[in-house]
């Protein structure tokens, strides 16, 4: 089985210190590749660091919704000089979370389009993270999202989002949540397009059953393929090597990996 996790924190502070031992035992479960992704300029160098160590690992550069606050232009040029590294496959993660609120969201809203607008310049695909925002995320990628390929990372929203960022033409990816008992979500895994659909496990966040409430690591995202297979009626095998293929499209990873 040929794996890819499309979402992991590898700078994260639980896993750094780790991660040698992560990615041995990502291989050893069959994960021939990881996507490391950026929250913010304090982690773009561990990223970019971790990609130009491991040849398996991608990095990104964007900064979270968490993290809004630390957008500025200065920030921003340095996005642009990162993304036009190799190993940096993609814009973000950004988008929008009002749930916590931990950055105002009109300081949010202005950095996740400024987000898709380099993702536009570049040429590169953005990572979005949605949570309790449906309405002005949908609004700003009506209005900025045009020109763009995305993916809406972990899907966890409401169906008039998805079915707006399928419309054009985006991808979505799902985590260890789709093991819960009490995931509400198994029609949402069921509509994306077989190409493109991904999976991930937001390392070191959500793990999935049985390891739920420890610390995440890539290793587990074959319990994510398990049951996103099951749940599309699908050979796991297949689901697997098809997720892998799709993702590389996305990030614009070569094949075989480079």
């Amino acid at each position: 089985m040929s794996l890819t996790d499309s979402h992991a924190h590898l700078a994260a502070e639980r896993i750094l210190p780790i991660v040698d031992e992560v990615v041995a035992r990502a291989a050893q479960a069959g994960v021939t590749t990881i996507v490391s992704i950026a929250t913010g300029p304090d982690d773009w160098d561990a990223d970019l660091a971790l990609a130009e160590r491991f040849p398996g690992v991608y990095a990104t550069c964007g900064i979270h919704p968490h993290t809004a606050s630390m957008a500025s232009e200065e920030a921003f040029a340095r996005m642009r000089e990162r993304l036009a590294h190799p190993r940096v496959v993609a814009v973000g993660e950004t988008g929008l979370d009002y749930h916590y609120d931990f950055s105002p969201r009109d300081v949010q809203r202005d950095s996740f389009a400024r987000h898709l607008e380099i993702s536009r310049e570049t040429g590169k695909s953005i990572i979005v993270h949605a949570r309790t925002a449906d309405e002005d995320l949908r609004a700003i990628l009506r209005e900025a999202g045009q020109g763009t390929t995305g993916v809406l990372h972990s899907f966890s929203s409401d169906r008039p989002l998805l079915e707006d960022a399928l419309a054009m033409g985006w991808y979505a990816s799902f985590s260890g949540m789709v093991t819960f008992k009490n995931y509400a979500g198994a029609d949402f895994v069921r509509m994306v397009p077989a190409d493109r659909i991904m999976i991930e496990t937001d390392t070191p966040y959500l793990a999935p059953v049985p390891h739920r409430g420890k610390t995440n690591e890539p290793a587990l995202v074959a319990h994510v393929a398990a049951r996103c297979a099951e749940l599309r009626g699908e050979d796991a095998d297949e689901f697997a090597a098809r997720t892998t293929d799709n993702a590389r499209r996305f990030y614009g990873i070569p094949h075989p990996l480079a």
